[in-house]
């Protein structure tokens, strides 16, 4: 009964590191992304300037400045909802 008993034992604390690196790993994945987007927008002014000119528009720097404002809002409000 004893011998069972220790593998059962095992068996139960590799699942629960198993479960527990993988919560871990999710977590500190999830850190990094969000730490590395912050630091490197995935869009700058430029290739927002150059996605209006292939769509045909004109791009203004007024109209650029209220698209980054606006994705910059759009971001900030992912990032308070996350948390």
């Amino acid at each position: 009964m004893g011998e069972t008993m220790a593998t059962w034992l095992a068996i139960l604390l590799i699942v629960l590191a198993l479960i527990l690196g993988l919560v871990g790993g999710f977590f500190l994945a999830r850190k990094y992304m969000m730490d590395y987007l912050k630091k490197n927008p995935p869009i700058n002014e430029e290739m927002l300037r150059m996605m209006m000119m292939q769509m045909g528009q004109k791009p203004s720097q007024k109209k650029i400045n209220q698209m980054m404002t606006m994705m910059n809002k759009n971001q900030q409000d992912q990032m308070k909802k996350t948390k």
